[in-house]
């Protein structure tokens, strides 16, 4: 997954992220001390082996691409005073839809994005749409249904 991109993350998020990795490391570390001096020496193949095997290369995988995060994540910050008032990452936004429905959405980046806990990436169509628009702004959504949304508020709080 090597990328030059940066991945946008809360202080929340990134906790997690870090505590996952010393999770990955410890788990790869207890099953590279067991005993499986003699499934190496068997002749035969043998799918305990295997799946040892295919377990540490998960592990492995899933450690390098943590790194990967780790190494270009920068973290999602509180804009100044008066940057406040426009759609940034990090912002709690609520919408008026034009039936009057009220949708609220936390603009994070993609890793930490979870729909049914009201947080929206910045990359999805919705997120991408409202990035850099104010308090009275109109945007239109048309992915895959048109949806016209009026900007209510603008919240920030530290993340």
């Amino acid at each position: 997954m090597s990328t030059e991109k940066k991945i946008y993350l809360t202080k929340k998020g990134l906790e997690k992220i870090k505590k996952e990795y010393q999770d990955l490391k410890n788990l790869k570390l207890a099953k590279s001390k067991g005993d499986f001096s003699e499934v190496l020496h068997s002749e035969d193949v043998n799918p305990e082996y295997l799946s040892f095997q295919e377990d540490l290369n998960f592990l492995e995988a899933r450690l390098f691409e943590i790194k990967d995060i780790l190494k270009n994540v920068e973290l999602i910050k509180l804009p100044s005073k008066e940057k406040r008032n426009i759609v940034n990452l990090g912002a709690q936004v609520t919408l008026e839809e034009s039936d009057g429905g009220i949708n609220e959405f936390l603009i994070v980046g993609s890793l930490e994005a979870n729909p049914n806990e009201g947080k929206i990436s910045s990359e999805s169509p919705v997120g991408k749409a409202l990035l850099e628009h104010r308090i009275g702004d109109e945007v239109i959504i048309t992915s895959p249904i048109k949806v016209i949304y009026r900007i209510k508020k603008i919240k920030y709080q530290s993340l």
